[in-house]
């Protein structure tokens, strides 16, 4: 395998990584978005959220940079 090979492989790797944490972290009450750019970046981190228990607390509420810039 030479090294073009390799990183697109690291890359698919780590998109569908991406895409699968996203889907388990929403079905167990976390912060999707940053579970899912943490296993774009180390894809081995699924695993630490498979084994994660389901979060029972109020589900985390993200807001957008921009919502409490008072210039309106």
């Amino acid at each position: 395998m030479d090294a073009a090979t390799g990183i697109v492989l690291w890359a698919a790797i780590a998109l569908a990584s991406g895409v699968v944490a996203w889907i388990v972290a929403g079905r167990k009450n976390r912060t999707a978005s940053a579970w899912a750019a943490w296993c774009i970046v180390l894809p081995p981190l699924v695993a630490v959220l498979l084994l994660l228990p389901r979060y029972e607390g109020s589900p985390t509420v993200e807001t957008a940079l921009d919502d409490d810039s008072g210039d309106e």
